[in-house]
């Protein structure tokens, strides 16, 4: 009775120091178990079975040689890692590769993980904005797997979880926002999204190298209300300026009026320097040049003769 509880203790710390010395394996290749079992049974009957299991098995591959060896050595790509389980559990040792490695085709099963940068496309997603604003936007994702043990282990399929996760975040962060942060603000809103994939994203061993917002597309209506705003809004600056152009010339005009009353000579000048700008063009222009004295003479008589008939016939009707 005694030798029974000594071997079953015994068997128990076997099974224990197995576990602790798996765990610190998994640690040391940088995996953590995410997935949702209770515990890990580790108990008498599956230990001895897999020993009997896995002796079978080498025994099989030995008798069977040279012609088992082509089952048991296999090649992975200097871009991928096979991860090994064996009887259904983790092998320690961590992911093999790249190149040879050997396995028992009876108890080993495999998988390989392209370790190389990935990238897929955001499907347009219909977005309601702060402002309640629907816009499209897709962007673009690129990513690669870092750890491969928690990539096949954490998640039955990384690369779907990893679409949907980005959907999904795309449509969260924008939104959150408005109209023209979405237009003005793509890169601030692209590292918003890779801050919060690769938290969401490392548990599973994939790491999100970077994200980009692709095309923001409106509706017709909007497209063509911001672009009846923007057209009134440039007309509106271009009479600014053109009032203020007109302002500072009648200033200029002003100025130069003056200087020119306070020196009657000044007008002759400008006169004669008109005459030569004009003759210096080839052109068949006719200039005659007329006394402003006489011009003012002129128009003094004709004031004068008005007023005459005016008072002539103002007599003739009394």
């Amino acid at each position: 009775m005694n030798d029974e509880v000594y071997h079953q203790e015994g068997m128990g710390k076997r099974n224990s120091v197995e576990s602790v010395s798996q765990a610190r394996s998994m640690a040391a290749n940088g995996f953590k178990k995410n997935y949702g079992t209770a515990y890990d049974e580790d108990n008498e009957d599956n230990s001895c079975c897999s020993v009997i299991i896995t002796l079978f098995s080498y025994i099989l591959v030995f008798l069977t040689l040279p012609l088992s060896i082509w089952g048991c050595i296999k090649v992975v790509q200097e871009y991928e890692r096979a991860v090994i389980f064996r009887l259904g559990r983790l092998k320690s040792g961590g992911a093999k590769g790249p190149g040879l490695f050997f396995i028992i085709p009876c108890i080993d099963t495999y998988r390989c993980v392209d370790l190389r940068t990935g990238a897929f496309d955001v499907p347009p997603q219909e977005i309601l904005t702060r402002d309640s604003v629907t816009v499209n936007v897709d962007a673009v994702v690129y990513y690669q797997v870092s750890n491969p043990l928690a990539a096949i282990c954490n998640n039955d399929d990384y690369n779907r979880s990893t679409r949907l996760l980005a959907a999904t975040t795309l449509r969260n962060v924008l939104g959150t926002r408005n109209l023209s942060e979405i237009l003005s603000d793509r890169e601030s809103i692209a590292d918003s999204m890779h801050q919060t994939l690769e938290t969401a994203t490392d548990p599973w061993g994939v790491h999100v190298d970077r994200v980009e917002i692709k095309d923001v597309r409106l509706p017709l209506q909007m497209q063509r209300a911001m672009a009846a705003e923007a057209e009134a809004t440039r007309d509106a600056r271009a009479k600014v300026i053109a009032s203020e152009g007109e302002q500072k010339s009648s200033k200029a005009l002003k100025e130069a009026a003056d200087i020119i009353a306070s020196s009657p000579a000044a007008l002759q000048l400008r006169y004669l320097q008109t005459l030569h700008s004009i003759s210096a063009e080839k052109n068949s222009t006719v200039i005659f040049p007329l006394p402003m004295e006489l011009v003012g003479a002129f128009a003094e008589g004709t004031e004068s003769f008005l007023r005459r008939r005016k008072k002539t016939t103002d007599e003739e009707d009394f």
